[in-house]
């Protein structure tokens, strides 16, 4: 089995290192990453400039792209093959509601199964604190079972693992749903030396947070690996018909 592993914390990242670690006795993987931290990028390709791709040492590689880049050039530049499986992580911070829709991480799998391919996106849920290699215990089980089962077409995996010294510290691996939760204000005013004004966008301040714990916010929260199967179509199926008859 081969493994297609990237990231957006960059190839040097030290949860890429525990993730590769935690799927070594599954297959042989292949990395393909960022040369530098490409956090919250999102799903962006770049097609309007050159890729450098860096050979670092066997099966690993950096790019000077976007994570969205790497897979496609793991897939059509390096390998042969496509792989069996696309992992990304493992992420420092959550991937949970909606960061999902700025995540490189996430963007990663989403590519992946884009492609027609498995995929799981893996992120430890602490900005600070919590151990890589319990992360990377729970990426392990998640991708034996994703390699054993399959997945359906269109639909990849988002996990996020809480903080925790020792697996056995976590309540367990629970299925969810993509929470909601409320930020604070997200821009930070401020002026310059020289008396201009500039902004900082992405205050972490939290409001209210949805405490159900089917849904992926609650359940890290309360000590839960959560997996949460995500669809890359974003069609609003239920709304379809009523759309209809707006007579547009």
């Amino acid at each position: 089995m081969r493994i297609l592993v990237s990231n957006d914390d960059g190839v040097h990242a030290p949860g890429l290192r525990a993730l590769v670690d935690a799927l070594a006795p599954v297959g042989r993987v292949v990395v393909v990453a960022p040369d530098r931290e490409r956090s919250a990028v999102g799903h962006a390709l770049t097609l309007h400039r050159p890729l450098r791709l860096e050979r670092i040492r066997p099966d690993w590689y950096a790019v000077d792209g976007t994570p969205t880049d790497c897979v496609h050039l793991g897939l059509h530049g390096i390998l042969d093959r496509p792989p069996d499986l696309v992992v990304a992580g493992i992420n420092h911070g959550p991937n949970l509601s909606t960061d999902i829709t700025y995540s490189g991480t996430v963007a990663v799998a989403l590519e992946g199964a884009l492609l027609g391919l498995p995929s799981v996106a893996v992120s430890l849920a602490a900005d600070r604190g919590g151990r890589f290699e319990v992360a990377g215990q729970a990426a392990r089980r998640v991708v034996e079972a994703v390699a054993g089962r399959g997945l359906p077409h269109g639909t990849f995996l988002n996990v996020n693992v809480p903080p925790a010294g020792r697996w056995e510290d976590l309540a367990g691996i629970r299925i969810t749903r993509q929470g909601r939760r409320e930020f604070g204000s997200g821009v930070v005013e401020k002026v310059d030396p020289r008396g201009r004004t500039y902004y900082w966008i992405g205050s972490r301040e939290l409001g209210r947070v949805e405490d159900d714990l089917d849904a992926d916010v609650a359940a890290v929260g309360a000590g839960w690996v959560s997996v949460t199967p995500i669809r890359t179509d974003l069609t609003d199926h239920g709304f379809l018909e009523e759309l209809g008859r707006w007579a547009l």
